[in-house]
């Protein structure tokens, strides 16, 4: 006769249901309802996915530019070296023959007034 008591709807020992998961008879409004929220949810889901490929496209793009530019600054550093090494090499070779230079009394130094002190009142 237990047995009969547990078929007919009873509560099984270690089985225990949520109050909130029990199934409710659902009424057309609350289908309509149901409906249009999701409805709403796939349109906002597929908005977000849209702007989040969106932003996406835009970073590849903005990389690629910030590529292109770096390759392009790095050709002007390797030639700036280069004409830095060529400068550097035809200071040196003028130094070695530059009367100004060879000149001892260019070493000499001359006073010079300090413009800081001229622009002080006396």
């Amino acid at each position: 006769m237990s047995q009969g008591l547990a078929a007919a709807g009873s509560v099984l020992p270690g089985s225990v249901a949520a109050p909130g998961n029990q199934p409710q008879p659902q009424s057309p409004e609350d289908d309509d309802r149901k409906v249009r929220r999701r409805e709403k949810n796939r349109v906002a889901a597929q908005r977000s996915r849209k702007k989040q490929t969106q932003k996406a496209d835009k970073l590849h793009e903005e990389y690629e530019c910030l590529e292109q530019e770096n390759t392009v600054l790095r050709r002007e550093i390797g030639k700036l070296t280069e004409e830095l090494k060529h400068l550097s090499e035809a200071l040196k070779e003028h130094e070695k023959m530059c009367p100004l230079l060879l000149c001892p009394m260019n070493f000499v130094p001359v006073p010079r007034p300090d413009p800081i002190a001229s622009c002080l009142p006396r």
